[in-house]
C-alpha cells in the first residue's frame, strides 16, 4: 500500500495543505517578528512549521538566506502600506505626510505590533556581508528619501532637515512602542509631525 509522505511539496499541494517551502516561511517570518530574529533557530522554525532541518536546508541555503527573504517580504509588505496610504493625497504633499504619520500611529499602537521589522533587524544584524544587511540599508534609504521628497514637495525652507526630521519620528515612534506597549509617546507622532511641519514652513 502506498503512503503520502508530508514532506513531498507536490502531494501536500494536491493535498490542500501549503508547500513545505512556504510553511517554513511563514513560520519563520511570525518568529523573527514576534522574538527576534539571533532567538530564533533552524531547529525552532523546522519544528514550528511541522517539519524537519533536512527539508528546512532543501527550502533555504542558509537561515542567512531565509533572513534575507524575510526582510524582503516587509519591505514589500511596507510599501504596499505607505503607497496605499499617500495615493487618496496626490498632488497634496502635507496631507500625504499627515496621512502617514496618522496611519503609522494605528498601525504601531495596535497589540500585535512588535514595531519596524526591518528596523529590529538592523539592531541584530550588525555583519556587512550578512545579506539582510544590504536590505535593511536600502529600505531605510528609500524612506529618508521619500519623506526628503515630500518635503521638498511642501517647499519646506530646508526639505532634506525636514525630511530627515520626519523619519526620525516614525522611527522613534517603532521603538517606543517596544517600551511603551500601550500607546506611550508614538500616540502623539501625528501632532509632532504637524509641529515639525509648521516649524519648516511646510
Amino acid at each position: 500500500m502506498n503512503t503520502v509522505k508530508s514532506e513531498d511539496p507536490t502531494l501536500a499541494e494536491q493535498a490542500g495543505r501549503p508547500r513545505v517551502r512556504d510553511r517554513i516561511f511563514e513560520t519563520a517570518c511570525e518568529l523573527f517578528y514576534r522574538h527576534g530574529i539571533r532567538a530564533i533557530g533552524v531547529d525552532a522554525i523546522a519544528c514550528e512549521a511541522g517539519t524537519n532541518k533536512m527539508s528546512f536546508y532543501r527550502s533555504f541555503a542558509s537561515k542567512d538566506e531565509l533572513v534575507a527573504e524575510y526582510l524582503r517580504f516587509k519591505d514589500r509588505n511596507f510599501w504596499i502600506w505607505w503607497d496605499g496610504i499617500v495615493a487618496p493625497h496626490q498632488g497634496q504633499p502635507r496631507a500625504q505626510a499627515e496621512a502617514l504619520f496618522e496611519a503609522h500611529v494605528n498601525k504601531t499602537c495596535s497589540k500585535e505590533s512588535r514595531g519596524c521589522g526591518l528596523a529590529n533587524a538592523a539592531v541584530e544584524i550588525v555583519e556587512d556581508e550578512h545579506p539582510g544587511r544590504a536590505v535593511v540599508i536600502a529600505h531605510k534609504s528609500e524612506i529618508r528619501r521619500r519623506f526628503r521628497a515630500l518635503a521638498k514637495a511642501m517647499q519646506a525652507r530646508d526639505p532634506e532637515q525636514l525630511g530627515d526630521a520626519l523619519m526620525l519620528l516614525m522611527e522613534g515612534g517603532y521603538l517606543a512602542r517596544l517600551t511603551f506597549p500601550k500607546g506611550g509617546p508614538v500616540s502623539s507622532a501625528l501632532h509632532a509631525a504637524r509641529v515639525l511641519m509648521d516649524a519648516h514652513g511646510a
